[in-house]
């Protein structure tokens, strides 16, 4: 016989638009507890985020998207480069089809997210969208890229003219 989740009501889960996760307002400050917490994140169809365990499932409010790519590594050069993020959880990430970056906002504000598994996002934080700045080429379509394992993705806001 299935088991049903005991859904657990109230707003206890929260992650900031920076990837800090909070409990009740307060920081989480335990790297290995944000993991682990991670590790039992969930996005429905909706697009709500759940932690979800053999016997509750507890809503948490995400305030843009729930991790950050902090960091980078770039191996290869041209056609051959292949770029890795790595999250605020320690993840890391090729920069490929599967995982792509996309730019909201403008081109004063860009905000850069890369797709990872799961239907989840990372924000690219500011600091590693400069070190890609720095690797620039122009893209198919005019606008500033990025190359990675073999594709050119947009630094820049979609609809930006070149």
């Amino acid at each position: 016989m299935a088991r049903t989740l005991e859904f657990c009501a109230g707003d206890h889960f929260r992650i900031g638009a920076d990837g800090t996760w909070f409990h009740d307002d307060q920081p989480i400050r335990r790297d290995a507890m944000v993991r682990l917490f991670a590790s039992i994140l969930h996005r429905d169809g909706d697009g709500a985020y759940w932690l979800v365990t053999p016997g509750e499932k507890v809503r948490v409010t995400v305030d843009d998207v729930p991790f950050v790519a902090v960091g980078m590594d770039v191996a290869g050069a041209g056609a051959a480069q292949v770029i890795t993020f790595e999250t605020n959880i320690g993840a890391r990430v090729r920069l490929d089809a599967a995982h792509p970056l996309r730019v909201r906002g403008t081109a004063a504000g860009p905000r850069p997210y890369l797709r990872l598994d799961g239907g989840f996002e990372a924000l690219v934080a500011r600091g590693v969208y400069y070190d890609l700045a720095a690797l620039a080429v122009p893209g198919p379509d005019g606008r500033a890229g990025i190359a990675s394992a073999g594709k050119v993705f947009a630094l820049e806001p979609e609809g930006m003219a070149p």
